[in-house]
């Protein structure tokens, strides 16, 4: 038996990237730190050199990352090119002499004065992006001349060359109004010729090259549901002449939107590869992710399942290597062939010295006639009196979901002595694209499936307190809080994070509240300002009774510290119990991308409001 897990064990997981095989199916790399300064590895074509990123020659404050390449043999790595506006997806040209990635092309400005002439001010996590646009760029190994492929007002997301080397084919979003229609293009590299293969229909997310270069699979929708929709997987002919045809039909998304706060990103890859005869992609079902492959043409089939998240993967000939988590494990790298090995043991150490608590898996039927998955997790037997207080943790999205993987937050509200309940209502993802759409409904069903959860949870489990509960939660969740205490007063406390106050000021400052307030509220400030106003949780804020804790971060470029701060002016200005608390230097992604202290920092002022407003009686 190990210890209860604390906020500062934060730093103790090793958290592992996408494996990435040798050709010749001998070795796998993956970068298995977060943080460190050489990552994202991956292997020639020829299978005589390495790429990987790096910051290991800059300051903490340069701006940038550095591209090198190691021979696969050993020695000293080189650094071939760095690039202060940052360095992002290398992929290897097929004869291995060059590589291709992406980058941001920034207009300079002459002074400290901002002239902004575009929709779209800034970026979460990137600042200020209205001077700049994303573009493919490709440099020669023995030179170190990069040199740009792509040009004009659009911003390019991912870059694939052909195997021949031949081609290359990009995704770029051409219409700032609609960044979320994304387009695939292929580039013939000898003449520059280039042919469009999508129709600007389609919110396209990724790709992969068939092996004989004659086809392109990729993951996309149509927008049938909004930005509910599910990503499916198309194929299309690289010549052009047609559209891409759906290849898969299975009502479930294909990416990994698994909360968790120890992986390398704030969510796992959407990643899809073309092995051989099969199409390799994740998809979300319920609270797991899986990794599942299709021949064009026929039904898919499983590779890996189980209770757990398939964070990234390869393939190579018959081998399968991914990195997977569950509930209560941290990541770990796997081998797949004739029959499924771990290969690492990182996080061993963090595993015995401390212990992380499984959840009980429950279900019920909502009001409405339509099943609700959730999770509880019970405070360890030497905490577990006949009656402990409770948090019901609302995740954020709201198109992500609770399940099969490690949160180190709930397990440290758990080891301090408090029950904490996860649920995946209405707008979550793993399930149908109709339960995930909730467009113009926020605070309607979705609320009423969290509360529903809450009294099944308090009727099945004999130690949950139902008298001392508090909520919580981030960025949806956030706005579910804020809403939740304008609603009821059955919370004891209440935690509002990175949240969202009012959909008005949303649309205005959010980097992406224009187009995300019309598709997910159905309207916009003028056409709609009486709905937009009955959805913001700012209108209730007379009705609050629940002492609330504000969390916000000074960049939050997604929701704005303006949600947080004029949520809680109101709570102070109407003479209702509230403070704030207030990250520098971090954005959206505080509590899962963010500087350790403050990570730290916020989960101990969590815990505080709980501990006080929960157990005060104690």
């Amino acid at each position: 038996m190990g210890r209860p897990v604390v906020p500062e064990d934060i730093s103790k997981y090793k958290m592992i990237s996408n494996p990435s095989f040798s050709p010749d199916q001998k070795k796998i790399f993956t970068r298995f730190t977060y943080g460190g300064r050489d990552y994202d590895p991956v292997w020639s074509t020829d299978e005589n050199q390495i790429l990987f990123l790096s910051r290991r020659s800059l300051a903490k404050d340069e701006k940038g990352n550095e591209l090198y390449v190691v021979s696969a043999g050993g020695g000293e790595a080189r650094r071939i090119l760095r690039r202060k506006e940052g360095i992002e997806g290398p992929q290897w040209a097929g004869d291995s002499n060059s590589i291709y990635f992406v980058s941001p092309v920034t207009e300079e400005e002459k002074d400290d004065i901002h002239v902004v002439r575009r929709i779209g001010l800034w970026y979460n996590g990137k600042g200020f992006t209205y001077n700049s646009r994303t573009h493919v760029f490709v440099v020669n190994l023995q030179t170190g001349e990069a040199r740009q492929l792509t040009a004009g007002n659009f911003d390019v997301t991912e870059v694939r060359p052909s195997h021949n080397g031949k081609r290359v084919a990009y995704l770029a979003a051409l219409d700032d109004m609609k960044p979320y229609i994304v387009d695939l293009y292929v580039r013939e590299l000898e003449t520059g010729d280039e042919i469009k293969l999508t129709s600007s229909d389609m919110s396209v997310t990724t790709l992969a090259w068939s092996p004989d270069d004659g086809e392109i699979a990729l993951t996309g929708n149509r927008l049938a549901h909004g930005f509910a929709s599910h990503d499916h997987v198309w194929v299309v002919r690289t010549g052009g002449g047609s559209r891409p045809v759906q290849v898969e039909r299975a009502d479930r998304n294909k990416a990994n939107t698994l909360n968790s706060d120890v992986r390398t990103k704030s969510h796992g890859p959407t990643h899809i590869l073309w092995e051989g005869d099969f199409v390799y992609f994740l998809q979300a079902e319920g609270g797991a992710v899986h990794l599942l492959r299709l021949r064009p043409g026929k039904e898919a089939e499983l590779v890996i399942g189980g209770e757990r998240s398939v964070e990234g993967f390869d393939v190579k000939g018959k081998g399968v290597a991914f990195v997977a988590m569950d509930s209560h494990h941290p990541e770990e790298l796997y081998l797949k062939e004739t029959s499924e090995r771990a290969l690492t043991s990182l996080n061993s150490e963090v595993q015995k010295e401390v212990d992380h608590l499984p959840p009980r898996e429950f279900s019920f039927t909502a009001g409405d006639g339509v099943q609700i998955d959730g999770w509880v997790f019970q405070p360890p037997p030497h905490l577990s009196k006949e009656k402990i207080p409770a948090i019901l943790y609302v995740h954020g999205g709201p198109k992500t979901a609770f399940g099969y993987s490690l949160m180190h937050e709930l397990q440290v509200y758990t080891a301090s002595g408090f029950a904490v309940i996860c649920t995946n209502p209405r707008g979550s993802d793993g399930y149908t694209e109709e339960f995930a759409d909730i467009r113009g409904e926020y605070g309607k069903r979705d609320f009423m499936d969290l509360m529903e959860a809450l009294d099944h949870v308090i009727e099945n489990f004999s130690f949950v307190d139902g008298a001392r509960v508090a909520i919580a939660g981030g960025s949806y969740g956030g706005f579910m809080t804020n809403w939740a205490v304008g609603h009821t007063d059955r919370f004891r406390a209440a935690v509002t994070d990175r949240s969202i106050a009012s959909w008005t000021s949303f649309f205005g400052t959010s980097d992406i509240g224009t187009y995300f307030t019309e598709d997910q509220m159905a309207g916009d400030p003028w056409a709609d300002e009486e709905k937009l106003l009955a959805l913001s949780p700012l209108r209730y804020a007379k009705n609050v009774k629940t002492p609330l804790l504000v969390v916000h971060s000074f960049e939050d470029y997604r929701c704005w510290m303006v949600e947080g701060l004029q949520f809680y002016t109101a709570l102070k200005y109407l003479g209702k119990e509230a403070e704030m608390v207030l990250f520098p230097g971090e954005n959206h992604d505080l509590s899962r991308t963010g500087k350790p202290k403050h990570r730290v920092a916020r989960i101990k002022h969590y815990l505080g409001w709980f501990e006080k407003h929960l157990k005060a009686e104690e």
